[in-house]
């Protein structure tokens, strides 16, 4: 199994046992010119044509497979099943599967693959070792004759794996009343509290409308089917931001915390958005990336979208450049929570910034900790004691950070307890409001 994206390979490749063959075939005529015997060339015909009858023996190389396939598990297990209808009833011998796992997923068993009935079926055991936002490429599909003579990649049809793993408590966090704050331009608020509101207008029922809100009559009348549109109640709006600047942890440590950011963003987003509430996001290395406040499904999907293009930046821009972008996006008093391991000052000169634009925030802070602890088991006394000192150090920046805004840390990457404790707070409330 390969990991990450590898080169492919091209569509049609000689195996080692073909140019055995055709090398055999070679010397044999060689042996038959040089004795002037035609014996040799009757025993090297059958080893010259084997490799083209391979060839033609297996499915055209414009034959195109099908792929389904999806993940299964919860927190770090990832179970991944798919399937695809081989061409001539072939069998799962018949073909080998290159997978392309994504960092941080490691493989934890041997991929399965085999045949039921008409179709070809896979399983992978995966683990993700910390939440994570992933995209796990198509994988490559060869068939291969019999005789193990060629291999021919085949043509494969599908998307990509969307791999969402953040904590388990996101179900939850939509319950937590946000503070409400201003409203888009003409919006007018519902005074009721659910799944309906006041009537704002007709539109085209879509997958997942009840009967109670369909509209019969007007449906009656154009002949297709229209619902009714409500204003409904929202829980408040909330601002995410994600600092992407580098840090002093080092490449590797900044993109495994950056993973782990967007996770337990996307599980607030997930959280807050199926409550109906408005969720925007701000992304800054150099430059601000901001995703403006909605709501829905569609503001999910955009969510998605653009957390799976964050990457740590190669250059961080001031923290004041992020303070003034946003009032380009998202208006002042919006409450927001910045998702930063806190492993430099320049989270507390942001938090300032901030705080001086007019932006309730508080922080979320994965620690970086259980990334630098030691395996376990394999820890010296030396190694405890750097981790003391690191702890040390961790609580320290903690309380500096304390003096702008409330965080809440975050040291175990699957759950975000933590944060509903804070959040359901009843006497909570916003920082510097």
């Amino acid at each position: 199994m390969n990991e990450g994206e590898a080169g492919r390979s091209p569509p049609t490749r000689w195996r080692a046992t073909a140019l055995l063959c055709v090398s055999a075939a070679a010397l044999l005529i060689a042996v038959a010119l040089a004795t002037r015997n035609p014996v040799p060339l009757f025993l090297a015909v059958p080893l010259l044509l084997a490799p083209a009858a391979a060839v033609a023996s297996g499915p055209s190389d414009r034959f195109t497979v099908r792929l389904t396939w999806g993940a299964e598990g919860a927190t770090g297990e990832v179970t991944i099943r798919g399937e695809f209808e081989p061409p001539g009833g072939l069998t799962a011998e018949s073909f080998d599967l290159v997978f392309y796992r994504t960092a941080p997923l490691v493989e934890l068993a041997a991929p399965q693959v085999e045949s039921q009935g008409a179709r070809v079926v896979f399983t992978l055991r995966w683990s993700a070792p910390f939440p994570c936002l992933v995209t796990v490429p198509l994988p490559d599909i060869f068939w291969r004759d019999p005789l193990g003579l060629v291999e021919r990649r085949i043509r494969v049809s599908g998307e990509a794996l969307k791999v969402e793993r953040f904590p388990p408590e996101v179900t939850r966090i939509g319950r937590v009343r946000l503070h409400r704050t201003t409203p888009l331009p003409g919006e007018v608020r519902s005074r009721t509290i659910g799944g309906s509101g006041e009537f704002f207008a007709i539109r085209t029922a879509a997958p997942g409308d009840t009967s109670r809100q369909i509209n019969w009559k007007a449906s009656a009348r154009s002949g297709r089917l229209l619902a009714n549109e409500y204003l409904q109640e929202r829980t408040g709006d909330l601002l995410i931001l994600l600092d992407l600047r580098p840090s002093p942890l080092g490449p590797e440590r900044d993109a495994q915390l950056l993973s782990i950011a967007k996770a337990g963003a996307l599980g607030l987003a997930t959280g807050l958005l199926a409550e109906k509430s408005r969720v925007g996001l701000g992304l800054f290395d150099e430059f601000l990336t901001a995703l403006p406040l909605g709501s829905g499904r569609l503001q999910r999907h955009r969510f998605v979208q653009v957390l799976q293009r964050a990457r740590v930046g190669n250059v961080g821009g001031p923290s004041e450049r992020f303070a003034v972008s946003l009032r380009r996006y998202f208006p002042p008093g919006v409450s927001a929570v910045l998702i930063s391991p806190l492993a430099d000052e320049h989270a507390t000169s942001l938090l300032t910034h901030l705080r001086w634009r007019g932006y309730a925030t508080f922080v979320l802070s994965p620690s970086p900790l259980p990334l630098l602890a030691p395996l376990p088991g394999k820890a010296t006394a030396d190694d405890a004691l750097a981790m003391r000192l690191l702890t040390l150090v961790r609580r320290h920046r903690v309380s500096q950070v304390w003096r702008e805004a409330p965080v809440v840390d975050w040291p175990d990457y699957w759950s975000l307890a933590p944060l509903l404790r804070y959040l359901s707070q009843p006497s909570r409330q916003e920082p510097h409001a």
